[in-house]
């Protein structure tokens, strides 16, 4: 089998059950969105020791992303053939490593960080700011064409996640955050 189809040289790909819409389409863009973030975290994992703590974890989520675009490139009408699993239950999955980072770290998250410090932490905004990005385009998907509620958790969760993951490098590199702003809601009133 050959890897070029010549199938989208007009302008527009297959979802799910041959259904063709133009590659602007917003179902398009948004998967392809989570695809870059996808090949980010693949580059992130191969910046740090096969045997780094964090690898497992990682492979876990790029998984759950191929099975989540799997969901967005599929139409409402054809759900019932898509034999990939949900993310079901990585919230809380997400949730307890933030967890587990943030208790692990010297000092509270209070602050916006400047992105940088080290190749492992600005990698981590990277993806960081693409989740953002796509989770902007899966909430204008979910406004037309209904997305589980499970893969919206999902999104929003990883994209602290990756905030927290920022901060464990920098730690771990001993490197300083470089502070900007306290967040919002730690400010005192004047």
């Amino acid at each position: 089998m050959k890897i070029y189809t010549k199938t989208g040289d007009r302008g527009q790909t297959g979802l799910l059950g041959g259904v063709r819409v133009s590659k602007d389409d917003i179902r398009v863009d948004t998967y392809g969105t989570f695809d870059e973030v996808n090949s980010f975290i693949g580059l992130l994992r191969t910046k740090m020791d096969p045997n780094h703590s964090w690898q497992d974890k990682l492979h876990r989520i790029q998984v759950e992303l191929m099975n989540t675009m799997s969901h967005l490139a599929t139409p409402e009408d054809m759900r019932e053939k898509n034999q990939m699993p949900l993310p079901e239950g990585m919230d809380v999955f997400c949730e307890d490593w933030i967890d587990e980072i943030e208790n692990s770290l010297s000092s509270k998250s209070d602050y916006f960080i400047l992105p940088g410090g080290d190749e492992i932490s600005a990698l981590c905004h990277v993806v960081r700011t693409q989740l953002r990005r796509g989770e902007r385009k899966l909430i204008s998907l979910h406004t037309n064409h209904k997305v589980e509620r499970s893969i919206l958790l999902f999104i929003n969760r990883l994209s602290d996640l990756f905030f927290s993951l920022s901060r464990a490098a920098l730690e771990e590199a001993d490197l300083p955050e470089e502070r900007w702003r306290a967040f919002l809601y730690n400010r005192e009133e004047k």
